[in-house]
């Protein structure tokens, strides 16, 4: 927006009328007939503008307040402002203009007055995020809308009357690539630019917009999603995913980075895959929100480190073995033509830095979202996928790891596992006296137990079971004591429960009758411990690394740690003990990470720095994984107490083969 020129350092004049902006409570004197928005530039506050001062946007509405303001040294009226200005009739007659609110570029000071300026019309507004503990976004976006007008329409220099239009209009002097000042056809009366840093045009469109558009992507190994957000409000006007079509070529990272060195060239292949598939979901979000793909000037990217590597069409190999080094851990920016993106011509794409090589930018991503860095207390961020990419820190340090947990948080490796679809089963109670289940399947509202479960899931069925069906599951059989301490099913419980069966030379429970017949087996308990016990390690080497004994939050993110119950996961040992009320799910937090960065360029200055500055420790060459790893391997843990846990929740005592089962079995009785 124009940069106003303050006033002449004359003596405050008898004539002279005060203003205060608030909420800032900035004030000061100017001479009357000063447009509020040249007051409001000369005090620093923050109003926001793109037409410049003509009346045409409507982002710099402003409130008058009236009365008298003792505290302020002030009495307040409308006509203060004088009467509407012509720019103000006519956006009032084209848009409508609400009592008592002005449009500060076009009122001009008449007397003392009181200005509220509020969250729309600021520049650096705050998006405060449902989430009471969760920061709020400052939209600061990189890239900006500037409106031009022409009064001399030179046809032979485009590139002149542009650059002599932002000069004159706005005091900058920007880059204009000569391709695009040749898209003015000469006799445009106005344009509004798209300005990248305040030094380069990257877009031009003929006449007003006051809109422009940007893509944050979350590349996942499983999915990919996008958001297409306004970066002048920060309104997210649409959102799409879909499955990441490189999962042909292998379900996790590591089997793509197989396929990689088995196949020479292949790489290119998945590097051109994902970049379509980025196209394509920017198509579906523009088409949902009306406008065009080419007109998204901004995109920012993150993924784990091997999808990072294959979307730039960087080599993955080395990322799968030690000392797993990374070809590029720094932010980066890059043009989207550079990339085959087809989005506006100028559009760049900005991909968040890694940390190391098995924490990438989804993970940089998780903690612009979550801030541990300016926390007072120690914090466990905790993204379970494949991997499980692990933070752990402070204001003062931060450190990381990935785990290796495998696919069966997933539903796979499980022997009637599914991932989170219509008819999975995905809540689980069971009775501690009967062995009965109930439980609940995605599509529906009701527990089984209920007489109209069965209509509703008449046209999907239970279909099998999903990563939070099953961490509930195993809970509830642990706490009723069919599981015990080390996982192993407690088979004479089959003389008093038909829900216990053989499978063999060991048990399973018979969750759903079917069809399809839904049991979990003794190997689908393994898995779990497996998956569970690499969490839990690796939160335990951080943990020995700070120097700390415990956390005082946790902060469970992506698809999975958003629906699994936070007891639960706590009752089999995947995360530490913890007060259950500072657990929390953040959701994709990568993606919310992904779109601070897309809307406040700050906050990628920010995660540069913090980045550089984390700790990374390697699981698979750290001696005191392997250690914490077995003891992790019981439910919830061999050796550990979980003292606030026990608060919540009675734990059964810890079992082995033995003495111990009939006493348990005979209690069961009892009740």
């Amino acid at each position: 927006m124009p940069k106003s020129r303050e006033p002449a350092s004359a003596p405050d004049s008898e004539d002279d009328a005060l203003v205060v902006f608030m909420p800032t409570g900035r004030r000061g004197r100017f001479a009357q007939g000063t447009p509020l928005l040249q007051a409001a530039r000369t005090l620093g506050v923050d109003i926001d503008s793109v037409c410049g001062g003509r009346g045409i946007c409507g982002r710099c509405q402003v409130i008058v307040g009236e009365g008298e303001y003792a505290k302020l040294g002030i009495t307040s009226a409308a006509d203060h402002l004088g009467p509407l200005a012509a720019n103000e009739l006519r956006f009032a007659a084209r848009k409508g203009l609400a009592k008592g609110t002005r449009l500060s570029c076009s009122a001009c000071l008449a007397g003392d007055v009181l200005i509220d300026v509020p969250a729309s019309s600021q520049i650096h507004r705050q998006i405060v995020r449902k989430r009471t503990d969760a920061r709020s976004m400052v939209i600061d976006p990189i890239v900006r809308p500037l409106y031009l007008e022409f009064d001399n329409l030179d046809i032979d220099e485009p590139g002149h009357r542009l650059k002599t239009a932002l000069r004159e209009q706005w005091e900058i002097s920007a880059h204009i690539p000569a391709a695009l000042a040749m898209q003015l056809m000469g006799d445009e009366a106005s344009v509004t630019v798209a300005l990248r840093e305040d030094r380069e045009v990257i877009a031009l469109w003929p006449g007003f917009r006051a809109d422009l558009y940007g893509l944050s992507v979350d590349i996942g190994s499983t999915t990919v999603a996008a958001q297409l957000s306004n970066l002048c409000s920060g309104e997210i006007l649409s959102e799409a995913g879909m499955m990441n079509p490189q999962i042909r070529f292998g379900e996790d990272v590591m089997s793509r980075v197989s396929h990689i060195m088995m196949n020479p060239g292949s790489g290119r292949q998945l590097t051109s895959i994902i970049r379509e598939a980025l196209v394509e979901l920017a198509r579906d979000c523009a088409g949902q929100a009306g406008v065009s793909a080419r007109d998204i000037v901004e995109v920012t990217v993150v993924g784990n480190p091997v999808m990072h590597h294959i979307f730039l069409g960087l080599d993955p190999i080395p990322l799968g073995q030690a000392p797993f080094p990374l070809a590029e851990d720094g932010p980066l920016t890059l043009s989207a033509v550079d990339l085959n993106l087809d989005l506006s011509p100028g559009a760049r794409v900005h991909i968040l830095p890694c940390i190391a090589g098995h924490v990438g930018a989804d993970t940089s991503a998780v903690i612009l979202s979550e801030d541990p860095h300016n926390s007072d207390g120690l914090v466990l961020l905790v993204d379970i996928g494949t991997n499980a990419e692990i933070v752990l820190g402070n204001k003062d340090r931060l450190y990381a790891c990935s785990s290796p947990t495998g696919p069966a948080f997933e539903g796979a490796q499980i022997s009637c596992g599914q991932r989170a679809a219509a008819g999975a089963i995905e809540r689980v109670r069971i009775d501690p006296a009967t062995l009965e289940p109930r439980f609940k399947v995605i599509g529906s509202d009701l527990w089984s137990d209920d007489p109209a479960f069965a209509e509703t899931v008449a046209g999907v069925g239970v279909t099998g079971i999903c990563g939070s069906g099953i961490i509930e599951a195993l809970a509830e059989l642990f706490l009723c004591g069919a599981i015990r301490t080390d996982g192993l099913f407690d088979q004479e419980l089959a003389k008093y429960s038909p829900r216990i069966v053989g499978d063999g030379k060991t048990s399973a429970y018979l969750l759903h009758a079917g069809p399809p017949e839904i049991r979990i087996v003794q190997l689908d308990i393994r898995n779990i411990q497996l998956a569970k016990a690499a969490v839990y390690a690796g939160a335990q080497l951080l943990l020995g690394k700070s120097g700390a004994e415990s956390v005082d939050k946790i902060i469970l993110t992506g698809a999975f740690g958003s629906y699994i119950d936070p007891k639960y996961a706590m009752i089999l040992g995947l995360i530490p003990d913890c007060e259950l009320a500072k657990v929390s799910a953040a959701g994709n937090a990568a993606g919310t990470g992904a779109r601070i960065a897309l809307l406040n360029a700050q906050a990628r200055q920010e995660i540069a720095e913090v980045a550089r500055t984390v700790e990374k420790i390697e699981t698979a060459l750290d001696a005191d994984f392997q250690d914490q790893f077995v003891g992790a391997m019981a439910f919830p843990h061999a050796h550990h107490a979980f003292p606030r846990l026990a608060e919540a929740v009675k734990l059964p005592k810890r079992t082995v083969q033995g003495s111990g089962r009939r006493q348990r079995v005979g209690r069961r009785r009892e009740r």
